[in-house]
């Protein structure tokens, strides 16, 4: 039997331990940068990211177009600045029944791009929503069964579809996610939740990690400004930011993150440099500055 000293000491000791910051004994998750910032620019990208201190990199279509004759140029980039492939951008996905057939052509050709690449994962959006309408549900469930055949393929080469919220697309609101995930399978499918456009959308992206953690395979970690400053006039004004910087609860979602104990990858993403005075590697070091300092993930 544990002594009274012996248990008031371990108590002593575990509340000690309780009051370090969470990154001391937990990075159980990963972070990446997406390269989209640098403008198609990935040599300068892998450098700078890779600088950085992020152990992965998410890349673009366009890498797609410059390197599939010879994706062993690229990997060998990326193996010379120790950076793991994490997500590929591979573009929209139609329900059109005359375009899915290439739809679905053109995904699995990435996804085998990616693999030659050492990479498993690939990101799927879409451009189909007509300003001022609101996607049908039937829409919307045709949207994931097409994603879902997408991802049933491409995992046959070893790569997983995930689906990425988004404004202007479907899958805009909270609600319209929310069809979108009921109907994926997620043995072929599963969700990259973007919490910047989460946000913006009209949810609470903190709760979303909570609610769809049995689906989410990684996120998308971005800040959004809303409304822009100087246009408070226009309410629905919004421009991407670094971390910090914008309205998204950036501490409610690692909270959750690190609650639900996922251990894949983050991915900070920055469509592009909110200053022009800015460089994207001065971004990515206030976006890295503010993960290691505010919400103490440890960069090892």
């Amino acid at each position: 039997m544990i002594k009274r000293r012996e248990f008031l000491q371990q108590s002593s000791l575990l509340a000690i331990m309780a009051s370090f910051p969470a990154s001391v004994a937990d990075s159980s998750f990963k972070m990446g940068y997406s390269a989209i910032t640098w403008g198609g620019k990935d040599e300068q990208a892998i450098l700078d990211i890779a600088s950085l201190g992020f152990k992965g990199i998410q890349l673009r279509a366009n890498s797609y177009t410059k390197y599939k004759d010879n994706p062993q140029e690229l990997k060998a980039l990326l193996d010379a600045s120790k950076l793991q492939l994490v997500m590929f951008s591979s573009g929209n996905v139609e329900i059109d029944p005359a375009k899915v057939p290439a739809s679905i052509e053109q995904h699995v050709n990435h996804a085998k791009f990616v693999k030659a690449l050492g990479g498993d994962s690939i990101q799927l959006t879409n451009s189909l929503r007509k300003k001022g309408e609101t996607p049908s549900q039937e829409d919307l469930v045709k949207l994931a069964e097409v994603m879902n055949e997408i991802g049933r393929k491409t995992k046959e080469v070893g790569v997983q579809a995930t689906y990425h919220n988004h404004m202007n697309q479907f899958g805009e609101t909270p609600e319209e996610v929310d069809i979108l995930v009921k109907s994926m399978n997620p043995a072929y499918l599963r969700l990259l939740l973007d919490v910047a456009h989460y946000h913006q959308g009209g949810g609470k992206p903190a709760d979303a990690v909570l609610k769809y953690k049995n689906i989410i395979h990684s996120f998308h970690i971005k800040d959004v400004e809303s409304p822009i400053k100087g246009q408070e006039s226009s309410p629905s004004s919004y421009k991407f930011v670094e971390l910090g910087q914008g309205n998204v609860d950036m501490k409610g979602i690692f909270n959750n993150i690190r609650k639900i104990k996922f251990k894949g990858w983050a991915i900070v993403e920055l469509d592009g440099v909110p200053d022009k005075a800015k460089s994207p590697l001065q971004c990515g070091t206030i976006s890295r500055d503010f993960l290691r300092d505010t919400i103490n993930y440890k960069f090892v």
